[in-house]
């Protein structure tokens, strides 16, 4: 069985957004033309409280892209972004969410970050989804959405780790790229631990 993994595509991370992925909006359309393949598609939201941890307003003297200590973690800072219940957290409206399943909420606790849809960035709490996949008979896993260098990849690394095999639709996923080579170095970082990089004609 095959599910659809869609990441964050939500208004703060296209244009116009808070923390806007450059070209965030050309992958739905890809996404919106597959999603009907699979058996299961899951979506998931960056879902932070005003005051998470992971935002550079919240450290005083702290400037975005600092990276700091944040409870043993290295923690990127970032703009404030996909707060719970703002339009910037709301889906993307051009995306067709008829054919989700579930959606998972990811970043909630105010004091570490969780980029994967699967734990949070110290593995110390799961969001559910591994189990609700496996006991849903899924084997493969396709991942898909924002941002590749970050939520996507570690999606997809901890998919593997689960046991699914998994595959990055390379042309429905756009990058931060906050250094030159992010996105390539995530990409080579997925293959290297045994995810399959296609595009979406392979599906």
């Amino acid at each position: 069985m095959r599910a659809l993994i869609i990441v964050d595509v939500q208004n703060d991370f296209v244009s116009g957004g808070a923390l806007e992925v450059p070209e965030g909006d050309q992958i739905i359309p890809t996404i919106n033309k597959i999603s009907s393949k699979f058996d299961l598609v899951v979506a998931t939201k960056d879902w932070h409280p005003e005051e998470h941890l992971s935002f550079a307003d919240n450290h005083e003297g702290k400037e975005l892209g600092q990276i700091i200590d944040l409870n043993g973690l290295p923690q990127i800072l970032w703009p404030i972004h996909c707060v719970q219940n703002s339009e910037g957290s709301e889906f993307v409206s051009s995306l067709d969410t008829t054919n989700i399943d579930a959606v998972y909420k990811k970043g909630t606790d105010i004091s570490i970050d969780s980029y994967s849809a699967f734990f949070d960035n110290g593995k110390r709490k799961d969001t559910g989804l591994n189990d609700y996949l496996k006991n849903k008979g899924v084997t493969e896993v396709y991942i898909t959405g924002l941002a590749t260098d970050y939520c996507v990849k570690f999606t997809a690394l901890d998919a593997i780790t689960c046991g699914f095999r998994t595959f990055l639709i390379e042309d429905a996923t756009r990058g931060v790229n906050l250094k030159p080579n992010d996105v390539q170095n995530a990409i080579t970082d997925m293959k290297v631990s045994g995810i399959r990089v296609i595009q979406s004609t392979e599906v």
